[in-house]
């Protein structure tokens, strides 16, 4: 198990060196934000239903696309019975879905958490909510 977290962290670390690509201005482009500290990484896992290889942004056609993140935050008392324990990271998978995307437009996927329970939000350039968390599920 711990030979896998150590794989895990080294791509990931790996990944984040790794230059942005360009924006297609065919597409439009999706990038992540999490306002408060606690929020530790949100990431792109499946754009419908594909999973995709880089999850620092979403790159997508024009139109109607269900979008799945990862998104892991700190939760005060996470550990042993009640809230006596320390803080834990809970990781939670969120999906947005959104009819609307524009070619040559950039979006903000914002995760943010408010106690155990993740909340997203997706917002178009001119800081207007386009689209809702409308499914979640956690690991913990």
């Amino acid at each position: 198990m711990s030979r896998m977290m150590l794989l895990l962290a080294v791509s990931v670390v790996a990944g984040c060196q790794a230059p942005m690509p360009v924006a297609d201005p065919q597409m439009a482009w999706v990038d992540f934000s999490t306002p408060f500290p606690n929020d530790r990484l949100l990431l792109a896992e499946r754009l419908d239903k594909q999973r995709l290889r880089d999850g620092r942004f979403f790159q997508v056609s024009p139109g109607s696309h269900e979008l799945i993140v990862r998104f892991d935050f700190e939760v005060a008392g996470g550990g042993g019975m009640g809230m006596m324990g320390g803080p834990s990271v809970r990781v939670c998978y969120l999906t947005l879905n959104y009819q609307h995307f524009q070619a040559g437009q950039r979006y903000v996927l914002e995760g943010r958490s408010i106690a155990f329970t993740p909340e997203a939000r997706l917002y178009n350039a001119k800081r207007e909510i386009v689209s809702e968390l409308s499914d979640f599920y956690c690991l913990m």
